[in-house]
């Protein structure tokens, strides 16, 4: 009876994010609590149980889970540690095992430790030893590093952007870590870094160019071997290794996967011009949509939360203002304070407060708004997404004029519209909606919408990438560097 342990750490982080990460940013579940809760939200540890429980003769060992309440800034070291240590002691815990799997994310990072997937997987190798397989899911987004491949097996990857397939990837984790108990599976990777650093809608992979590349490593893994797919990094995560990938995984013998990563990452490379996002300056933006007719997405993925931004920015406002647009605007910003003297205010009643500015006051200046209160609330949603609980802390809507705010305590992900429907507010009834994330699936936002704005506004998360000034990455990296010359070059690991 083979007895696979499960744990989970999932956070992604933006390094220029002036706020710091704490524990109190993660949801933390241990033991059977973890599994009741992956039971209930279709995602990758409830994808591994579906396979794990349906299989004679598997126990399942619940561990540790550790999820960002969304993303944010670098963890703080003595709040990783925590963490850490609270994880492995739960891997030290577990008696007598078999196999582990491990849903991870790839791009959270500390203060003093860079790679703390790479951390937290080294360290599980010192506690159960080298004969134990590990597999390990990733986010596409996460920093692939050698660190997590040497200590892992097989590395699973997302097929998709935006993400659709959190449970199909738990699916593809678990039967491949079932096939390396077998001795079916002899998985060795080919790791192939790509000095290249991307955002924008070519990435979506059921339509843009991206997706290509994606199919590739699909065809690899329903073939010849056991896992493929690409690495596109989180160009907010400004680490040594941040960069793009091909990830092949190959069964015993790798010269056939070695071959097609090659060739994937020359396709990647020659499509990298068109893998970056065009941006509309601020004011431009706002004189189209005042223009408009019919309804408009004001895309601000520069303070996108769900990419490690603080969700303060009141950029987009404070031009609607400044253009005296009459439009009605839908806007999200993260405020407590102005949360705060909503409530004193109460419902019903007219409240002067700053609002935005609070959390990153080197891109956004607090914006000194007169208007009603119209909802309070506690801030406890649930995501439309996949049926995850998030807290934003109490929350307030403010009306001034035709803009609308939406305030909440914390930053909560904003690619769905939990934090408006919980609110009150339809996004569809209104001339303008703030969306703060980069790519939302098109039946929230862009469905019967006139036009999507992609705003060049400031922000942590700007996808205007020399913009943002970034200091640890390994260099030279498109597109900061101009005149790169790119030979694949592919790292090759076995276990055994």
């Amino acid at each position: 009876m083979p007895r696979i342990l499960i744990c989970e750490c999932k956070q992604e982080v933006s390094s220029f994010n002036p706020v710091p990460g704490l524990y109190s940013d993660f949801a933390v579940q241990r033991g059977q609590a973890l599994l009741d809760y992956h039971h209930s939200v279709r995602n990758e540890v409830g994808g591994a149980l579906s396979v794990f429980e349906a299989t004679p003769g598997v126990e399942i060992v619940p561990g540790y889970g550790c999820r960002g309440i969304t993303s944010g800034g670098t963890i703080a070291g003595a709040d990783f540690a925590r963490l850490a240590s609270e994880f492995l002691a739960e891997v030290k815990a577990a008696r007598d095992l078999d196999a582990v799997y491990f849903s991870l994310h790839g791009a959270l990072a500390a203060t003093d430790v860079e790679d703390c997937e790479g951390h937290l997987l080294a360290e599980t190798r010192k506690i159960v030893g080298e004969k134990i397989p590990i597999v390990t899911s990733l986010d596409l987004h996460g920093i692939l590093t050698d660190k997590i491949l040497e200590h892992s097996n097989a590395v699973v990857p997302y097929h998709t952007y935006p993400h659709v397939d959190f449970f199909e990837t738990g699916v593809r984790s678990a039967k491949l870590l079932l096939r390396i108990l077998s001795g079916d599976a002899k998985p060795v990777s080919i790791r192939v870094p790509i000095p290249a650093m991307v955002r924008g809608y070519e990435l979506i992979t059921e339509t843009g160019m991206f997706g290509r590349c994606v199919r590739r490593t699909i065809a690899f893994e329903d073939g010849p071997g056991l896992c493929g797919g690409m690495f596109i990094g989180n160009p907010f995560t400004d680490v040594t290794d941040l960069c793009s990938n091909v990830l092949l995984t190959a069964n015993g013998d790798e010269a056939e996967g070695v071959k097609e990563a090659i060739s994937i990452a020359r396709e990647f490379w020659t499509m990298r011009e068109h893998l970056q996002q065009p941006l509309t300056g601020l004011e431009e933006s706002i004189r189209i949509a005042a223009a408009a007719k019919g309804r408009i997405v004001l895309v601000d993925a520069a303070d996108a939360t769900s990419s490690g931004a603080p969700g303060d920015s009141n950029a987009i406002a404070r031009e609607l203002i400044r253009q005296g647009c009459t439009r009605t605007a839908l806007v999200p910003v993260v405020d407590e304070p102005a949360v705060k003297a909503a409530f004193r205010a109460g419902a019903g009643n007219r409240v002067t407060t700053p609002i935005g500015g609070t959390l990153d006051p080197a891109r956004h200046t607090p914006l000194l708004v007169e208007g009603k209160v119209r909802v309070l609330s506690d801030g406890d949603l649930v995501s439309e997404s996949h049926g995850e609980r998030w807290f934003a802390g109490p929350s307030a809507v403010i009306q001034s004029g035709p803009i609308t705010y939406v305030l909440s305590s914390r930053p909560v992900s904003l690619y769905d519209r939990t934090i408006f429907l919980a609110n009150g507010q339809d996004p569809h009834t209104f001339d303008m909606t703030v969306v703060k994330s980069p790519h939302c699936q098109p039946r929230f936002f862009a469905d019967g919408a006139e036009r999507l704005i992609n705003v060049d506004a400031p922000g942590a998360t700007s996808a205007n990438l020399p913009y943002l000034g970034h200091t640890r990455c390994a260099r030279p990296v498109f597109p900061l560097d101009p005149g790169i010359e790119y030979e694949p070059k592919p790292r090759i690991f076995r276990r055994g």
